[in-house]
């Protein structure tokens, strides 16, 4: 029983029911809630959050849950509960609009605005007092002078429109590798060369700028870059803000050293993390990327995966009301947990059970700063033996943290998020050749095919509990291109890449930006917001514009669209001069730039040894080239005329000029291997 109960009950985000029962009177964003802030000429209240968020659960418990707080609340203004993860485009919105005011953002986002949605006042968390003055302030001031805040309105909103707009040189610009290197050198101004990572906290992993670093430093043969980024991602590995236990990333490092993680686990960061690992030991071969790509995918298997094969969203930070506690330990529930596993001073020493590892109220975070041989020779063991100590020790801890209360799970599921996980299980199976990896791949897949593929092309950014619901946005669209692309690229199945062209054709249709090459966020379809949003900026989740172009640019080539690919290119050029002036801001368009800068090939593989031979290039770092595949004849253009009985025969490609095919994989590998250099 509750003594309340809002219109969030009728809601499937686990976010948006946590408010449920609040005393303020939640409404959704919807067209009726909107005519009645009209009807009745009141302020609206947009509340932005998501479910793994600390402190919107603290601004919940301070003043949501605080009747007389949500009584001058309920009184002055019509309010709106959103879930930042299922509306990303009001988020967008209303987190430019607090930008412009503050100079800074965040959640909980709280943005208060006319009755016609233009933003008037906002900010992020804010203490019940401070947030009760701000209530009374704002009723007071659209009661006795509406004009005012009209003007600020209006203003504040014509700022908010410009941020979202693309201005379109037309003067040529060239592509050139040089841009590349000059934002590399202003961007390594600010690497954190003996902790990895930027050189401030908090620090975010931020994968796509890792896996452009990666790219560019093997391409280019820039030792100095490839070290920074192996330093950071063994720093990250080893640190706090890595599982050590259950494997998986937490959002985000509060420190410099990667060790006090913000414990919340999002689906959208260890998807990247894993594609990132899984292309890092491909060049590598260092095997703690390996462990973590393994760690990680487990931890996905067995705590964000539905029977349908759909991924769930995030795992909060906080349970029992304390952030972190389902992950940390006193130094006497350690040592009573393992038992002769190992003794206690070997398992201190390698998972930090000191002073550098401890956290607050006398709580160890698990983390890691020497190497396995280090340790092992510390203590006069073999690897082999400290490794079966460890994981037995691993296995105990995790049986009785499993046995505490969890963390809550936000168990609907993004297409988008869902798309590049299923895009981390390609990835990793590419490299590692597990065909459990490609079975799970092939299984969300089908979930998002024959579940969230609407029947008129278009896709359901949300599922939960057999309900798909809000049409999807271009990050969907986006992101499922560039799953299927990669899905076909590993299976050689044509039907990924015919919906992945597919939707590529919708895009073109409902998100096309009027007199600008770039892509609007929001579909033609979709009611407008004060602004149509236009994203090109990659933060933690890479731009769906820089991954649109890319998927232009594939696509190109697998089916012969040279109009494509310079759309490709033209989308590019448009943000050059931000490439030179925030590389980090830009890295997935970066990676683009390096298929024009770079020798860029696509392989073509027919006959029936095409699944053996595409195998036989796992083993080598290749990361500039497509690949496609048939056992026999096959319509797909760059396919097409290639297909000899009895023979499984590769063809190198590159701008449009096909090298002689060649039987032997081992041949093929070393033509690949060369001829990389910067154009």
């Amino acid at each position: 029983m509750h003594r309340f109960t809002n219109e969030l009950i009728h809601e499937t985000s686990p976010y948006l029911l946590q408010h449920a029962h609040n005393p303020v009177n939640w409404m959704a964003w919807n067209e009726a809630t909107l005519k009645k802030a009209k009807e009745e000429n009141k302020l609206i209240l947009v509340s932005i959050g998501y479910s793994a968020c600390h402190w919107c659960h603290v601004m919940e418990h301070e003043s949501f849950e605080d009747e007389t707080t949500a009584r001058m609340m309920n009184d002055h203004f019509i309010c709106i509960k959103i879930d930042r993860e299922e509306r990303p485009d009001i988020d967008a919105v209303y987190m430019s609009a607090v930008q412009l005011m503050t100079q800074r953002g965040g959640w909980p986002l709280n943005c208060f605005t006319l009755p016609d949605g233009k933003p008037l006042y906002g900010g992020t968390y804010f203490p019940k007092e401070r947030w009760r003055e701000i209530l009374l302030t704002l009723a007071d001031l659209w009661k006795n002078d509406p004009d005012k805040c009209f003007d600020y309105a209006h203003q504040l909103t014509e700022g908010v429109r410009a941020t979202g707009k693309i201005i379109t040189d037309n003067e040529e610009k060239n592509i050139e590798n040089k841009t590349l290197e000059i934002s590399i050198q202003n961007w390594s101004m600010r690497f954190d060369n003996s902790e990895g990572g930027p050189d401030h906290a908090p620090k975010f992993p931020l994968p796509n700028n890792y896996l452009f670093l990666l790219r560019y430093a093997h391409l280019a043969g820039e030792q100095e870059i490839l070290k920074h980024v192996s330093l950071t991602l063994e720093k990250m590995a080893m640190g706090g803000i890595y599982d050590q236990l259950g494997g998986g990333f937490a959002r985000y490092s509060t420190d410099t050293l990667w060790k006090v993680p913000h414990f919340e686990k999002m689906l959208y960061d260890n998807a990247q993390l894993v594609s990132l690992y899984s292309e890092a030991y491909q060049q590598s071969g260092n095997a703690l990327y390996k462990n973590v790509v393994y760690e990680t995918l487990e931890f996905i298997s067995r705590e964000l995966t539905a029977e349908n094969g759909a991924f769930y969203s995030a795992l909060d930070a906080d349970s029992e009301g304390e952030e972190g506690k389902y992950y940390v330990w006193t130094k006497e529930e350690l040592h009573q947990t393992i038992g002769q596993s190992l003794p206690n001073a070997i398992f201190d020493d390698y998972f930090s059970v000191d002073e550098y590892g401890r956290w607050e109220n006398g709580k160890n975070i698990l983390l890691r700063r020497e190497s396995d041989e280090v340790i092992a020779k510390k203590h006069g063991m073999s690897a082999d033996k400290l490794q079966e100590g460890i994981d037995s020790a691993k296995k105990k801890l995790l049986a009785v943290r499993e046995r505490r209360v969890r963390p809550s799970l936000d168990d609907k599921s993004l297409t988008s998020w869902n798309a590049m996980m299923l895009r981390a299980y390609v990835d990793a199976y590419a490299v590692f050749g597990e065909e459990n990896f490609l079975s799970d791949a092939l299984k969300n897949a089908a979930f998002i095919r024959d579940v969230q593929l609407r029947d008129d092309g278009g896709l359901w950014h949300s599922w939960k509990k057999n309900k798909s619901t809000i049409n999807g946005f271009l990050e969907d669209h986006a992101f499922v291109i560039d799953a299927f692309i990669a899905l076909y690229q590993v299976c050689f199945n044509e039907q990924w890449l015919m919906i992945a062209k597919q939707q590529t054709d919708y895009v073109m249709k409902h998100f096309v930006s009027e007199g600008q090459q770039m892509f609007y966020f929001t579909s033609a379809k979709d009611p407008l917001l004060i602004t149509r949003r236009i994203e090109t900026d990659d933060n933690v989740i890479p731009s769906s514009n820089s991954v649109m172009a890319k998927n232009i640019f594939y696509l190109g080539h697998f089916f012969g669209k040279a109009e494509w690919i310079t759309r490709a290119e033209r989308m590019l050029k448009t943000v050059q001069e931000e490439i030179i002036r925030y590389g980090a801001g830009y890295s997935n368009w970066m990676i683009l730039q390096l298929h024009f800068t770079f020798s860029f090939r696509e392989v073509a593989i027919v006959g029936n040894d095409v699944d053996k031979s595409r195998a036989a290039f796992r083993k080598h770092y290749l990361p500039n080239q497509i690949f496609a595949g048939s056992p026999g004849l096959s319509d797909l253009p760059l396919l097409q005329n290639r297909f000899v009985e009895n023979k499984t025969l590769i063809y190198i490609c590159e701008n449009n000029s096909c090298e002689s095919p060649v039987e032997n994989t081992r041949a093929a590998i070393d033509r690949l291997e060369t001829g990389t250099n910067a154009e």
